[in-house]
């Protein structure tokens, strides 16, 4: 992607989006915007010394996350998973990309309590 567009899309997006997923696609209603998101292939820093293969995708998790220009904004985000070729076990990021308890992202989810407040 050309750097102008990524800084773009980090002003829309959480900024661990833009660093670890790719925009693959998006659909753009009259008041939904729905982007689709797919994990990069780079091995996770943790398992950067083990001997690891690309084996997929889980599936598509979908979570809301702030308006842009009164669209509804849902992230349909693919995650990648790797085999473990030493210990023959499958590893992947340890993403802490959903709020608990909610399908909307962590930072969607604090801004919602934030203004509850008032």
């Amino acid at each position: 992607m050309q750097d102008s567009f990524i800084e773009l899309l980090k002003l829309l997006l959480p900024e661990i989006i833009v660093d670890y997923f790719e925009l693959t696609s998006y659909k753009k209603g009259e008041e939904i915007l729905h982007l689709y998101l797919k994990e990069i292939n780079s091995i996770p820093k943790e398992y950067r010394q083990a001997k690891l293969s690309s084996k997929g995708f889980f599936d598509e998790i979908t979570v809301q996350d702030f308006p842009i220009r009164g669209h509804q904004v849902y992230l349909h985000i693919t995650r990648r998973r790797w085999l473990n070729e030493d210990t023959g076990k499958v590893v992947f990021r340890d993403w802490n990309l959903v709020a608990d308890g909610t399908r909307v992202t962590q930072e969607f989810a604090s801004f919602l309590k934030e203004i509850n407040r008032f």
